[in-house]
């Protein structure tokens, strides 16, 4: 029988990850497309081959590199983007074949940025206040101007959650959404 599918999205530093973990906790399979990319961009020949053509060997397997160069550039983010989104897609895809839960959990930053909701049955938002984000992460560097706001995903999404609380609160909101999905999968 084929998993329900969630996908977890929110902006940076919201709490997609600890919701992906709650989920996990609840005997969700999981996976984040975060760590794909990370994978690919250490292990995939084939991404290497190409990054090391575009950009040189100093690149190849530095993401702080890559960052350097493609959050300044919007032609070269999109040239990345074009490399590594339909091998990521292809991944969680295989993953998703192999789900034996009922439930399968992909965290997936850009999700609407890149029109991937359709492709799951249900869409989790997670975001947080400014001012918890930004206690959370680095300073800023522009890369929130190229996403969906936070206000349009939540409209479009099955379950959001505002991360202003406890790992506890973020449990229980998980618990729901999973008792919800559990009970409209079985009817």
């Amino acid at each position: 029988m084929r998993p329900v599918t969630v996908a977890i999205t929110g902006g940076i530093a919201a709490g997609k990850s600890e919701a992906l973990n709650a989920f996990a906790r609840r005997g969700a399979a999981t996976v984040s497309t975060d760590a794909v990319v990370h994978d690919l961009l250490a292990h995939d020949e084939d991404v290497r081959s190409a990054i090391r053509a575009r950009w040189g060997d100093d690149a190849v397997g530095d993401r702080r590199r890559i960052g350097e160069i493609v959050f300044t550039d919007p032609s070269e983010l999109a040239w990345l983007e074009g490399v590594l989104h339909p091998r990521t897609r292809a991944a969680v895809d295989e993953w998703l074949a192999g789900v034996e839960e009922p439930i399968a959990a992909v965290e997936i930053p850009l999700l609407y940025e890149t029109g991937g909701e359709s492709r799951f049955d249900a869409v989790v938002v997670v975001t947080a206040p400014p001012e918890t984000r930004a206690a959370r992460r680095a300073p800023a560097d522009g890369r929130e101007t190229r996403l969906v706001p936070d206000e349009e995903k939540m409209r479009r999404a099955d379950f959001s959650y505002v991360n202003d609380g406890s790992l506890e609160a973020l449990d229980a909101f998980v618990a729901g959404v999973l008792d919800k999905l559990l009970s409209s999968s079985a009817g």
